[in-house]
């Protein structure tokens, strides 16, 4: 991609880059770029920034009109759905609809995006980027179904029964929780219920009883993406104080000895969020919620993290103190997927983690139902999200055709080096 540059040939370039990866848009916006941490430069010097480079050039190659819709020359007379419109879904559905197949997206938010759309602030994508590719997977063939809850408006055996095959592409949505002392006092909420709520009203919409941080003291806990989109969007806001807390001891600023290259090191980051303000606390284990007489939090009980000789981490004891809090946004990731009633209603199997589950070629325990991203992988990244929706849609193609000409980039089973 570099050299195709260098030459000033923009179109082949996108075109190298589409090979691989259906959306550079997001990848170059979100992704927090392991690939650069794997370049070789990176042995003794800063590495290329595949991320910018991506994001530069499907930017350029929109402005120049390069990136036009692939209408498939044939239709097979297949139908597959797909269930969730994040970028493993989005990936699965173009695909299958480039293949000739007849693919509608189902998503029960009101807008098509998943995460992307609700999940992640517009200062880190603006959701025009989100909006012109569907555009382009519209003029391809691709049908969006929002607004659809599968499992409650249909159930999963209609859906099944109304569709050739079905890729589940939901997300790991159910978020981990912090079950200490005054968790259930007013003002204690997830980042999602924040977030989703924030970049819902950034879109024009009306949001009754809307969680917000202006004037308040925000406590976030969890140093991760997540995290920095509440620290950002707090600061927003006008939130009077920001502090993030983590668990764990500050990442070094450079490649630890004990993580080599081509590894993904865990070193410490600055994201735009963190530059434009707040506090960040480090070996910060939350205790207990304390909350005033009204039921609301008005603080934190805090102790300094301990690390025990087994590997697990603790409150020290006699290292407690208060910190000051109106708002605290429990931002410590995702367990897994929702799949209530996707057992209860089509007796799916699930793995030990509570993951659908899936064999090496993403199909699940359901004939013709198979399984992609977060759902079937646990929270992970969105390059791996993509990834696994290309190799997914080989599969579902492999499936209804008994062959197929798609990509299938990485199998099932693979897990990615952090994880």
């Amino acid at each position: 991609m570099n050299d195709l540059v260098y030459r000033e040939q923009w179109a082949d370039a996108i075109d190298r880059l589409h090979a691989t990866n259906n959306f550079p848009e997001f990848t170059g916006r979100v992704c927090p770029a392991p690939c650069e941490s794997s370049c070789v430069l990176g042995i003794n010097q800063p590495a290329v920034t595949i991320k910018n480079v991506e994001v530069s050039i499907i930017d350029e190659a929109f402005a120049r009109g390069y990136v036009t819709p692939q209408v498939p020359q044939r239709l097979t007379g297949w139908t597959v759905a797909v269930v969730g419109s994040g970028p493993a879904g989005l990936a699965a559905a173009q695909q299958l609809t480039r293949a000739g197949h007849t693919v509608a997206v189902y998503e029960r938010d009101d807008a098509i995006g998943g995460l992307l759309r609700y999940g992640i602030p517009d200062f880190k994508l603006e959701k025009v980027h989100i909006d012109r590719r569907i555009a382009q997977m519209e003029a391809e063939g691709t049908r969006f179904r929002p607004g659809v809850e599968i499992g409650v408006d249909i159930t999963w055996d209609e859906l099944r029964a109304r569709y050739d095959a079905v890729v589940v592409a939901t997300g790991a949505t159910v978020p981990r929780d912090l079950p200490i002392p005054g968790r259930e006092l007013g003002g204690v909420h997830f980042a999602m219920e924040f977030l989703h709520q924030a970049n819902a009203v950034v879109a024009g919409h009306e949001v009754a009883d809307q969680i917000t941080a202006t004037g308040k003291h925000v406590i976030v806990i969890g140093g991760g993406d997540t995290g920095s989109d509440c620290l950002g969007t707090s600061l927003r806001q006008g939130a009077a104080s920001v502090t993030t807390l983590a668990i764990g001891k500050q990442p070094p600023l450079e490649r630890p000895a004990n993580q080599p290259w081509p590894t993904d090191p865990i070193v410490f980051e600055v994201s735009s969020s963190h530059e434009e303000g707040g506090e960040r606390e480090y070996l910060a284990s939350t205790v207990e919620f304390l909350g005033d007489a009204s039921g609301n939090v008005r603080a934190l009980r805090v102790a300094e993290t301990e690390y025990l000789p087994d590997g697990r981490r603790a409150p020290r004891a006699g290292t407690e103190r208060e910190i000051p809090a109106d708002l605290v946004l429990v931002a410590m990731g995702f367990t897994g997927p929702e799949t209530g009633t996707l057992t209860e209603q089509a007796a799916a199997g699930l793995t030990p983690r509570g993951l659908v589950e899936r064999d090496d070629d993403f199909a699940s325990t359901l004939p013709g139902v198979f399984v992609a991203g977060d759902a079937g992988r646990g929270q992970s990244l969105i390059v791996w999200a993509i990834a696994e929706g290309r190799a997914a849609a080989a599969s579902v193609d492999a499936y209804l055709q008994g062959g197929t000409e798609l990509p299938a980039p990485v199998r099932a089973s693979t897990v990615s080096l952090r994880a």
